[in-house]
Parts: structure tokens; sequence; C-alpha cells
């Protein structure tokens, strides 16, 4: 059983910065494909990037490349997501999520099996 809690949302102006992390305890994280999620009002929740086991790998939705970034650190079992040129569209539910089915080469998420409380991110413009 692996418990995911995430923090660093907030209300930000369009082109700022925020950074997420997300704290897992109570499972080998460092065997889980983690990723991060999101969900704006009225809309399904879309991926929004992923990370292999080690980290080496990455995997992001087209609208959030180059701005976005993934990492993890094993070592603290804590994935982070740096935001950066924040648009309105990104406002949402940020949702931290593992699966530790997957192939430790992919950063795909096939199968979540865990996911965290959300945090929501505002951008205004």
């Amino acid at each position: 059983q692996v418990q995911l809690v995430e923090s660093g949302g907030g209300s930000v102006q369009a082109g700022a910065s925020l950074r997420l992390s997300c704290a897992a305890s109570g499972g080998t994280f460092s065997r889980c494909i983690m990723g991060w999620f999101r969900q704006a009002p009225g809309k399904e929740r879309e991926f929004v990037a992923g990370i292999n086991w080690s980290g080496g790998s990455t995997n992001y939705r087209d609208s959030v490349k180059g701005r976005f970034t993934i990492s993890r650190d094993n070592a603290k079992n804590t994935v982070y997501l740096q935001m950066n040129g924040l648009k309105p569209e990104d406002t949402a539910v940020y949702y931290c999520a593992a699966d530790p089915s997957g192939m430790p080469h992919l950063a795909v998420l096939r199968a979540v099996d865990y996911w965290g409380q959300g945090t929501q991110v505002i951008v205004s413009s």
C-alpha cells in the first residue's frame, strides 16, 4: 500500500512558476512508475507527465512539453512537477499517481493503483 501526499499548489498569475511535490510512504516507491494527472472543472482527468523507476525516462502531454518537468528523488520517496510559464488553461486539481506494476524502463502509467488527494493550481490571466 502506497500513500501519496501532494503539496505546492496555489494561485498565481499567468507566466509564473510552481513546483508540486508528492511524498510517498508505505510502499516500494523506487519500483513505481510515477506520474501527475490533472482535472479541470467539468472535464475528465487527464495525464500530464510520467517518469520511470530510475528517473531516466519521462513522458509528457503535448500541451505541457517544454514548460513542465517531472523528476523524482528515490532517496526521499518524492516526485516533483516543476511548472514554468503557467497558463490559465493549466488551472486544475493536480493528482500524483503511482503504477507499481509497470516495467522499469517505461514512463507510461497503465495501471494506477494509488492516487494522492490532489492539490489545486489556479492560474489567472
